[in-house]
């Protein structure tokens, strides 16, 4: 367990846990229950990790004057400009292993930024607006983290939606065990019909 006194340690341990906790949304899942759309805007949960993956590599890396070691594996700035949602689904030569892999190796190239540099480091991230692109290692991860997890909140319903699998954690779901949620559900609609 990290000591979450250190200020660093803390916000480290916080941001791989939402990695962690994105990976296990996709545990169990075929390829194309991965891939598969689970919203009107084309949400998918493997799309949600190849984000994830590419918003961490950009922060940690050229932010702070790095360069993930394959940046051919990641999706290139100018791809946005043809598709400002290529980093939100897995092309074809894309495997939900072979994402989680690479997610696996930019968060260790992420966690090189953050063990080398101090929270008040320098950095600058180019497509902010021009007043707002100088920021320190501190900003960013808790920027990231904040990012990460909202796209981990995303990951839970599109899971729950497609299996009912349901939990915050893998080592703690925090959610009743053995809870009747038909009847919740019931309870619940019956109280917003009120107001119908």
């Amino acid at each position: 367990m990290a000591d979450l006194g250190d200020p660093k340690a803390a916000l480290h341990h916080y941001l791989q846990s939402t990695r962690d906790d994105l990976i296990w949304k996709l545990d169990g899942l075929s390829e194309r229950e991965a891939r598969l759309p689970r919203t009107g805007t084309g949400n998918n949960l493997l799309g949600v990790l190849k984000h994830c993956l590419n918003v961490e590599a950009a922060y940690f890396g050229p932010t702070f004057g790095r360069e993930f070691p394959t940046p051919e594996e990641l999706v290139p700035m100018q791809a946005y400009d043809e598709d400002p949602q290529t980093d939100w689904y897995a092309r074809e030569d894309e495997t939900k292993d072979g994402l989680i892999d690479l997610y696996r190796r930019v968060g260790v190239f992420a966690d090189q930024t953050i063990e080398q540099l101090p929270l008040d480091a320098p950095g600058r991230v180019s497509w902010w607006r021009p007043d707002g692109q100088v920021v320190t290692l501190q900003r960013i991860i808790i920027h990231v983290t904040c990012d990460l997890a909202r796209h981990a909140g995303h990951a839970d319903i599109m899971r729950e939606q497609h299996d009912a699998a349901i939990g915050w954690q893998r080592e703690n779901t925090n959610i009743p065990h053995d809870y009747d949620w038909p009847t919740y559900v019931t309870k619940l609609t019956r109280l917003a019909d009120r107001f119908g």
